[in-house]
């Protein structure tokens, strides 16, 4: 990150060569779209280049940063288009449920599909529904007929447990 902070060029490919599958499997997972998960891609390897500066090594890895950004500007675009289409889509449509259990993205590594199986089914569906669909805590938890204080514990057990079986993750 020093270097790309610096307008080296070759830090820059050599961070997108490391991470552009996980990131671009990530907002795919989110987007189902191709073209618009590789303009998402882009738009986080552009903003790398320019806010390099600002990554603060103290709050978390590179990667963990970069999969933030994705997975925030993928859900943006989701849901801009969500809006753009719930204008032309007939109102008994706008609630169509959507799978709870989702596949593992494309393009995420073995250990993290890996620690993602190992979660509790509960844990798995809350987080699946939160960070690939981007419901809310509390949009998750009328949709799972759960209060919000344990929607919010199943998430956060769950990522801690993430963590803590992919902390040596770059």
């Amino acid at each position: 990150m020093r270097g790309i902070a610096a307008g080296d060029q070759g830090a820059l490919a050599s961070l997108y060569d490391a991470t552009s599958r996980l990131i671009y499997g990530m907002a795919l997972r989110i987007l189902s779209n191709p073209a618009d998960a590789e303009e998402v891609t882009l738009d986080i390897y552009t903003q790398v280049w320019r806010g390099a500066a600002s990554f603060d090594e103290r709050r978390g890895s590179v990667v963990a940063w970069l999969m933030a950004m994705a997975r925030s500007r993928a859900i943006d675009r989701l849901r801009s288009r969500a809006l753009r289409s719930r204008r032309e889509e007939p109102l008994a449509d706008l609630y169509t449920p959507v799978a709870t259990q989702a596949p593992v993205p494309p393009g995420v590594g073995q250990e993290v599909q890996a620690a993602l199986r190992s979660l509790a089914p509960e844990q798995r569906e809350a987080i699946d529904l939160a960070y690939w669909y981007g419901y809310s805590h509390s949009e998750l938890a009328a949709r799972l007929g759960q209060p919000l204080g344990t929607v919010k514990t199943r998430i956060r057990m769950g990522m801690m447990k993430l963590r803590s079986q992919l902390g040596g993750l770059p």
